[in-house]
């Protein structure tokens, strides 16, 4: 049948309407919108397995693509001064074969399994991630626990894993949000932490890694009883205590306390750091300082504030910088957590980052300043703590459909020492966080006269418009 004799079905409840060639066309009626449910963040429940495992699981019917995080406490500030990147080579490799299987042949059986498999480490520790089908939870879940259990490192997977850092290095420098953050690091923390230099090593520090070093380091950090498994999906005629006893229950090691983790200090004197690219034809923008961790109770209505100031197309960095002034396709203000301690004590990393044309690096600098000054004497309006909580809050359902992001969100708050509950009882908190409070929070947390500025560009354009500020001392350092 042609689709000019096609008649559509008529609803019961629809009118007719009559078409100008004589079809006669039914338009069902409109659906209205649903009673909104009420939703929490998950809360898990939580056990330990005779190993010593420490084990969250939060049952999501539906969620038929299981989400698994483990959690290991292997810090960097762990990693030998002269092998700094060895967590990360150690991360990578644990995939790279087994007591049981190649590196080609665990590949091999992560495909059969429909599984994806990621490692990576950071300040905290390295974190492994899986998430696979609900019914190949079980075999999935061997291949992690050989994984964890007997990696085999062999040395020429190793020394390949090292070259492919070593060619990484070049392209993060390369890259201008990249290069500034290493170069703000290094300049907030002291030479002797391990927070002022690259997460994963230098190339002074990656060439010394080999097979040996990283089982002495995998030997020293990663064992079950310091560990946490993290598993989200929908459980149904899934036995997960039985699945979990025969595969990561069956990893065995020795017991250890926890490493201490060192005091963090920084330096947020008010200066201008400029990585010097002739010819860039635009400038990377990072500004920062360190604050407080969530542990702080100042948490909820700082998120609250920083999102106001620059979380969204439509906070004041963008509306000023974005839209009235068209320096930059986006500024962002955001709170990154850096590492955190059982009592609460730890660091975020608050920061500005964007870029900006060449030109108008001045007036855009000058702008940004302008919009703290503002903001410090003016305060917020309810207006945009209202939208920000409508954001924050009312998007939150959205944000955690899949299980990865539940699982993700409960390793963080492992690896950060926080409370199971901690999640849901933020979403209430900043429903309950007032205008004065946020605004409050986000001046105390970017004041005009202690933020540390790095921008990567063209020095011999930008150097004297951003000296012309009086933001801080100027320094101009060459690029390598």
């Amino acid at each position: 049948m042609s689709d000019a004799t096609a008649q559509p079905a008529r609803s019961a409840d629809a009118s007719p309407e009559q078409s100008g060639n004589g079809v006669s066309m039914d338009f069902h009626p409109q659906p209205g919108g649903g009673r909104p449910r009420p939703w929490a963040f998950p809360a898990p429940e939580r056990g330990e397995l005779p190993n010593g495992l420490t084990v969250l699981r939060c049952h999501r019917p539906g969620q038929k693509v299981v989400a698994v995080e483990v959690s290991l406490p292997a810090p960097l500030d762990a990693e030998p001064r002269d092998r700094e990147g060895i967590a990360a080579i150690m991360a990578r490799a644990l995939s790279e074969g087994t007591d049981k299987h190649s590196a080609e042949e665990f590949a091999a059986e992560l495909e059969r399994c429909g599984a994806t498999w990621d490692a990576h480490a950071d300040h905290p520790g390295v974190r492994v991630s899986l998430e696979v089908p609900a019914s190949r939870l079980t075999r999935a879940l061997g291949l992690l626990a050989d994984a964890l259990r007997a990696p085999a490192f062999p040395a020429g997977e190793v020394e390949r894993l090292v070259r492919n850092r070593l060619d990484e290095i070049p392209h993060e420098l390369a890259n201008p949000a990249r290069r500034a953050a290493i170069a703000l690091s290094k300049e907030l923390f002291p030479e002797g932490s391990r927070l002022s230099r690259p997460r994963q090593g230098s190339q002074e520090t990656i060439e010394g890694i080999d097979a040996a070093a990283v089982r002495a380091f995998y030997e020293a950090h990663v064992r079950p009883s310091t560990a946490t498994a993290v598993v989200v999906g929908d459980f149904t005629g899934v036995d997960l205590d039985a699945a979990l006893a025969d595969t990561v229950g069956a990893w065995t090691g020795t017991a250890a306390e926890p490493r201490p983790m060192p005091p963090v200090t920084a330096d947020d004197t008010g200066r201008v750091v400029i990585v010097d690219r002739p010819g860039a034809v635009q400038t990377q923008l990072l500004i920062g300082r360190t604050g407080p961790d969530r542990h702080d109770s100042v948490w909820p209505a700082q998120v609250l504030g920083t999102y106001c100031l620059g979380g969204t197309l439509t906070s004041r960095l963008d509306r000023v910088l974005r839209e009235e002034k068209g320096y930059t396709y986006g500024v962002r203000a955001f709170a990154q957590v850096l590492c955190s301690a059982p009592g609460g004590t730890g660091a975020s990393l608050l920061a500005v980052s964007g870029s900006v044309a060449t030109d108008v690096t001045g007036p855009a600098l000058a702008d940004l300043w302008q919009v703290l000054r503002t903001l410090a004497e003016e305060g917020l309006t309810d207006e945009e703590r209202d939208t920000a909580v409508q954001n924050l809050v009312g998007v939150a359902p959205l944000r955690y459909e899949t299980a990865a992001a539940v699982a993700g969100t409960l390793a963080d708050q492992v690896e950060q020492h926080l409370p199971d509950d901690y999640q849901a009882r933020l979403y209430a908190r900043l429903a309950e966080t007032g205008t004065v409070e946020a605004t409050a929070a986000v001046v105390a947390a970017f004041p005009a006269d202690r933020l540390v500025t790095v921008l990567v560009g063209d020095a011999a354009q930008i150097a004297g418009p951003v000296r012309e500020l009086g933001i801080g001392e100027v320094t101009v350092v060459t690029d390598q």
